[in-house]
């Protein structure tokens, strides 16, 4: 073994922790990073000095020959990263349905002193009224008054509930260009990391870059991730190329061409990224009807169970057998529907009523309530409005007589409007403001649970691979004093050195 050996081997001493010292720095800065992974650096024994052998050194044994600084390796759980990404599917869902459901019951604002049931309630008073005083001008008013404002009330709910949509139909445009532009971005991420381990490199930041865009895509749909060698000459530990393709209910593959990003070269040879892409008219969505990934066309239901995608697809509105169902569809209907019965079945009595002049009820009480967009368009008669007398407040036994104003008080508890089987118009309601609350606590208890397992995961995941301030102190002070003890090493030998060559051969002189 060469004298200067001891040199060589100090030198490499010091660059094995100077670089681990660099690695720490790294870390530290980073440690405020979303994203980040904390690094490590391997350390590597180098070749041993060879046993005494025919054409070896003449030494028995082994002798170690000092350090290298092998691989700076991520601390990373790609285990603890798919459970992640399986409860980030869930909660982004729950919480694009607890959101609209929140929006709808602010709406609804149920029970309350402004909601529809009350309003309903008013114009029910005003009829008993009116029914104990059939000649009164002001009771008559009063009805004509508490009519229109149950219309009122009726179009402000549609009105609304459609504009939340038309905000939903903006929102699910947003969410799909951010996937793409995520989906872009990882297979430009690809593409560079090919070129580096390649060379035989690690591209640590590159990896951490990609997983905070599939973390975060992962939130919008449900995926599957995997991973290939990008080449025969990348290191051992390289994380490779990521392939991300859609995932059903199961969280298995969708099917094989549902490819969002191909990162496998040995089964096409290039590596690209296909859109998601969502059936719309130039005037907006209409409803969702299909969505489109590698020209193939997945229905709504079909599609992904979780996501925010999914969530929002599903309080929008989609085709499902021929029908448009989803959060604000079912409601709008379901106003449709009460509003287009209720006032057929008022209507119908208040047709075969007499007016304060004893003539026939004049036709529709109600206008423009047909069954479709009843609940936008529903209004009082404008000649009603205009003329109270005319409403028909009589069964026709002279003006004193106010037996068809009772008459027509008792359509909000006729259980035979066409509603459903012992269904009236208030309670028809009151399912309608059950449902919704019960939909809506449900939605809120999976966001809850859903964000107290992806919190458990996030908290291992980060116990792994987040940064810890306290450890990285500690290792710098580690790192140092072994940067100082090779450092006192190369003095050592440095002393030899002189000894042998400024002083050796002198006695005697």
């Amino acid at each position: 073994m060469s004298t200067f050996h001891g040199l060589e081997m100090a030198k490499q001493a010091l660059f094995a922790q100077q670089s681990a010292l660099y690695t720490t720095g790294h870390n530290i800065s980073n440690a405020n990073t979303k994203g980040y992974t904390r690094q490590r650096v391997d350390f590597e024994t180098t070749s041993a000095y060879s046993p005494a052998a025919r054409n070896r050194p003449d030494i028995a044994g082994q002798l170690g020959t000092g350090v290298n600084s092998g691989s700076v390796q991520r601390i990373r759980n790609q285990f603890l990263d798919y459970q992640f990404r399986s409860e980030n599917s869930k909660a982004g869902y729950w919480e694009t349905k607890a959101d609209a459901l929140s929006r709808i019951e602010t709406l609804m604002n149920e029970p309350s002193e402004q909601g529809l049931n009350k309003t309903m309630d008013q114009f029910w008073q005003s009829l008993q009224d009116l029914a104990a005083n059939p000649e009164s001008s002001g009771a008559r008013s009063v009805v004509a008054q508490r009519g229109q404002a149950v219309a009122d009330t009726f179009n402000y709910l549609s009105d609304s509930l459609s504009s939340m949509r038309a905000d939903v139909s903006g929102q699910i445009d947003l969410t799909k260009n951010r996937a793409n532009t995520i989906l872009e971005k990882v297979n430009s991420i690809n593409k560079q990391v090919k070129n580096i381990e390649t060379n035989g490199q690690l591209a640590n930041d590159l990896y951490d870059e990609r997983d905070r865009l599939i973390d975060e895509l992962s939130g919008i749909v449900k995926i599957d991730v995997s991973y290939t060698k990008s080449s025969d000459s990348a290191p051992d530990i390289a994380d490779g190329l990521a392939t991300i393709k859609l995932a059903g209910k199961n969280g298995e593959t969708l099917d094989s061409t549902a490819v969002l990003v191909n990162g496998d070269l040995y089964s096409k040879g290039e590596l690209d990224f296909n859109k998601i892409d969502i059936d719309s008219a130039e005037d907006g969505y209409k409803e969702i009807s299909s969505i489109n990934v590698n020209g193939k066309s997945y229905s709504p239901t079909q599609f992904t169970s979780e996501g925010s995608l999914t969530g929002l697809i599903e309080s929008y509105g989609y085709s499902e057998n021929g029908e448009t169902a989803g959060t604000f569809p079912d409601m709008l209907n379901d106003l449709d529907t009460m509003a287009s019965k209720f006032a057929k079945a008022f209507n119908d009595v208040h047709n075969d009523g007499a007016d304060l002049k004893g003539e026939q009820g004049i036709p529709n009480f109600f206008k423009n309530a047909s069954d479709q967009g009843a609940a936008a368009n529903i209004t009082v008669n404008e000649n009603i409005m205009n003329e109270p007398d005319l409403i028909a407040a009589s069964n026709g036994k002279g003006s004193g007589d106010g037996g068809n104003a009772s008459d027509l008080a008792d359509v909000f508890t006729d259980t035979d409007v066409g509603l459903g089987e012992n269904t009236s118009v208030k309670s028809f309601y009151e399912s309608i403001i059950g449902d919704m609350g019960v939909n809506a606590e449900k939605a809120n208890t999976m966001v809850e649970n859903t964000g107290i397992l992806k919190s458990q995961v996030e908290t291992q995941r980060e116990s792994v691979s987040s940064v810890s301030l306290d450890e990285e102190m500690s290792n710098m002070i580690k790192f140092q004093q072994a940067y100082n003890a090779a450092a006192r090493s190369m003095t050592t030998v440095d002393e030899l050195l002189d000894r042998v060559i400024n002083n050796m051969g002198l006695v005697g002189r």
